[in-house]
C-alpha cells in the first residue's frame, strides 16, 4: 500500500513547491498543481497537470489522495482546509510543509480527522535549492498514514534527510527548534565577520572563509554560503542591514518561557534580528547574505513577508507544564 501513492499534489508553487515538484518529476512520481496564479508554462511543460481550483486538484489524483502544501503559515492554510475538506474523501492525506506553528498543527489534525482525513506536519529545510535537489524533512503525525507517504517523501529527500518526529504537532516543533539553532548559528558567524572587518589591519576575509572552511571545527554548508555571498557581493558594504524575517523563532522563544527552558543564545538572535531594522551594522549585514544564500529571503524590508509575521500563528502556546 505505502509504494502505491505515486501521484500527488501540490499547493502553492513558489520557490519551495515548485522545487519540490520538479524533484518530484524527476524522480518519476506524477504531480498535479494549484496556485493563485497560473502554473507556469515551464512547469507544464516539465509535467505539473495544472489544476483551477481544490475540486479540479481531487479529481486528478487517484484515492487515497496525498496533497501537500507550501503556503504562508496562518490563516492561509485553514482557508485552505476549508476548500480541500469540500473536495477530499475519507482517507486522503493532507500535509503541511510550510513553517505552521506545531500547535496549529496538532488542532488541524484533529479538525481533519473527525471527518475522516489525515493531516500530517511536514517540517521542510533545505531551501530552494534542497527542495529540487534533495529536501530534508521533519514529520509529524500518526503512524498509519505516515507510512503511506513515507516512501514517497524518502524518495525526494536527501540521503538520510528524513525522520518521523512524533505524533501531530511534533514534525513542525523539530523544524521550529531547527530554526531556532540557525538563527543563533547566522547571529554567531555574523558576529564573527562583524570582528573580522574590524581588525587593526584589513584582511583577506574571502580567504580566512575558504579556510574555515577546510578542516576547521566550524566548517559548514553556512560558512560555504557566506563564503560565496561575501565574494558575489564584493563584501559587507553594498548589502541593505536590515534582516526581514517571518517571526517563527519568535513563537519558539514564547514556548520556551512557557516550558521554563532556557535558550539564551536563540532568544538574543531574535533580538538582534530585530535590532538590525533600527542599526547599521556589518553582522547584520552578513547575517541578510547567508539567508539570502540558502532561502533566497529578500534584502531589506519587505512588507508580505511583515505581514506573515504579524498573523503565521493562529493560536497559542498549547503544550504541558513543564516535566519535574
Amino acid at each position: 500500500m505505502s509504494d502505491s501513492i505515486r501521484s500527488f499534489g501540490i499547493v502553492g508553487l513558489g520557490k519551495m513547491g515548485a522545487g519540490l515538484a520538479e524533484n518530484a518529476l524527476a524522480h518519476g512520481f506524477k504531480v498535479a498543481g494549484l496556485d493563485v496564479r497560473p502554473v507556469s508554462d515551464e512547469l507544464v511543460k516539465a509535467g505539473v497537470r495544472p489544476a483551477k481550483d481544490s475540486d479540479a486538484l481531487a479529481a486528478l489524483l487517484p484515492p487515497p489522495r496525498f496533497i501537500m502544501l507550501y503556503v504562508p503559515a496562518g490563516p492561509p492554510v485553514d482557508r485552505l482546509l476549508d476548500q480541500l475538506l469540500e473536495a477530499l474523501s475519507p482517507g486522503d492525506i493532507v500535509a503541511d510543509g510550510g513553517n505552521s506553528y506545531w500547535g496549529d498543527s496538532i488542532r488541524r489534525h484533529a479538525r481533519l480527522k473527525a471527518k475522516g482525513l489525515h493531516f500530517i506536519d511536514a517540517g521542510t529545510s533545505g531551501g530552494p535549492g534542497g527542495a529540487r535537489d534533495g529536501a530534508c524533512f521533519m514529520i509529524g503525525g500518526e503512524a498509519e498514514p505516515v507510512a503511506k507517504i513515507a516512501p514517497l517523501l524518502r524518495r525526494l529527500a536527501v540521503e538520510g534527510g528524513y525522520v518521523h518526529a512524533g505524533p501531530p504537532g511534533a514534525g513542525h516543533f523539530v523544524k521550529l527548534v531547527h530554526n531556532g539553532i540557525e538563527f543563533g548559528m547566522l547571529q554567531a558567524i555574523g558576529e564573527g565577520m562583524d570582528l573580522l572587518a574590524h581588525y587593526r589591519e584589513p584582511l583577506p576575509v574571502d580567504a580566512i572563509l575558504q579556510c574555515w572552511n577546510h578542516g576547521s571545527v566550524i566548517r559548514s554548508w553556512l560558512i560555504e554560503l557566506m563564503q560565496q555571498m561575501y565574494a558575489a557581493q564584493d563584501g559587507l558594504s553594498a548589502t541593505p542591514p536590515y534582516v526581514e524575517d517571518t517571526g517563527e523563532v519568535n513563537w519558539l522563544v514564547d514556548d520556551a518561557l512557557h516550558m521554563e527552558v532556557p535558550v539564551p543564545v536563540i532568544t538574543q538572535a531574535v533580538v538582534q534580528l530585530i535590532a538590525s531594522r533600527d542599526a547599521d551594522r556589518d553582522a547584520a549585514r552578513a547575517v541578510s547574505l547567508m539567508r539570502h544564500g540558502f532561502g533566497g529571503h529578500p534584502f531589506g524590508a519587505d512588507r508580505g513577508i511583515a505581514h506573515e509575521r504579524h498573523t503565521g500563528r493562529v493560536g497559542g502556546f498549547v503544550g504541558r507544564e513543564r516535566r519535574s
